[in-house]
């Protein structure tokens, strides 16, 4: 028996979106080959070196060096938190792979931070960058974090290469959207009496717009931080090397003793890195008043 067509039986053409995908990105890997070498080679030497440095170093110094630290802007009580955590974690078999992690996440970092805080004062300074930014950024939020492995295979292979670079482009919107945040709260008083004074732009910007907008600022170097450390860890999929590579291998050998323990040191080396951030953020002088007027 024949079932009777239905008005809403309607073929909808189909959209190549993924050969046209594809045809950009052989395009691009065609045409672009020698920049993609250049940011390949420039991401190497920031990693490579920083790697060594951290696990050439001994483990006793580089726990006594962040726990110091964590003591000078936090006080002795994370100081000594800092410094029992990262014994815990010299004390398991991971450490390299831990200072390996640590490196990536600061040269990702950076990259991304480098990206970010311009793009960030350029959609603050322009209303027409800031609309075409915005769904960009709302796109990247909401793409998955596997997703943006896979160009980075295409472009750069497998390693911690296309990991770190693709750990940048991860965390950049939150860096670029609290830029924005930022200087769009600096009080517009306060920036008119600078303009009253004949400063030009660039000097407002650079001497009242920025200074005020530092401690956001800062909160999205802490957000850009954490995002890389968890897509750190994601890259491991694409061979990056360090905790990444831990985790996955326990995953995929149900390994619960080395799966938790690369767990607990990618725990300890979050909190660390999110309190300093946090911490340094607070000296600011204008984050300091900003925190006596509200306490007023």
């Amino acid at each position: 028996m024949s079932r009777t067509a239905s008005p809403l039986d309607v073929t909808l053409p189909r959209v190549p979106l993924g050969a046209w995908t594809e045809a950009a990105v052989d395009w691009a890997t065609d045409t672009l080959g020698p920049f993609f070498d250049g940011v390949a080679a420039l991401v190497d030497t920031l990693v490579r070196p920083l790697t060594e440095l951290l696990t050439g170093v001994p483990a006793l110094a580089v726990v006594l060096v962040l726990a110091g630290l964590g003591w000078w802007l936090r006080g002795w009580k994370f100081g000594l938190g800092t410094l029992v955590g990262l014994g815990l974690v010299a004390g398991m078999p991971y450490w390299e792979e831990t200072m390996s992690t640590l490196a990536q996440v600061l040269v990702a970092s950076l990259l991304s931070l480098v990206l970010a805080i311009p793009l960030g004062i350029l959609v603050a300074e322009n209303r027409r960058a800031s609309a075409v930014a915005r769904p960009v950024l709302d796109l990247m939020q909401t793409m998955p974090a596997f997703v943006y492995l896979i160009p980075a295979i295409f472009f750069f292979g497998i390693g911690t290469v296309p990991g770190v670079l693709a750990t940048v482009v991860f965390s950049m919107p939150p860096g670029v959207r609290l830029t924005e945040l930022g200087l769009r709260q600096v009080d517009r008083e306060i920036v008119e009496a600078a303009e009253s004074f004949g400063a030009p732009p660039w000097m407002v910007l650079l001497r009242t717009k920025l200074p005020l907008a530092l401690p956001t600022i800062m909160t999205g170097v802490n957000q850009v931080i954490m995002l890389a450390l968890s897509m750190v860890v994601i890259a491991g999929m694409v061979g990056a090397g360090g905790l990444g590579d831990v985790i996955m291998f326990a995953l995929a050998q149900v390994e619960v003793g080395s799966g938790f323990e690369g767990g607990i040191a990618v725990v300890v080396l979050a909190v660390v890195l999110d309190r300093l951030t946090d911490s340094i953020g607070d000296r600011f002088p204008s984050a300091r008043a900003q925190r006596l007027a509200r306490e007023a």
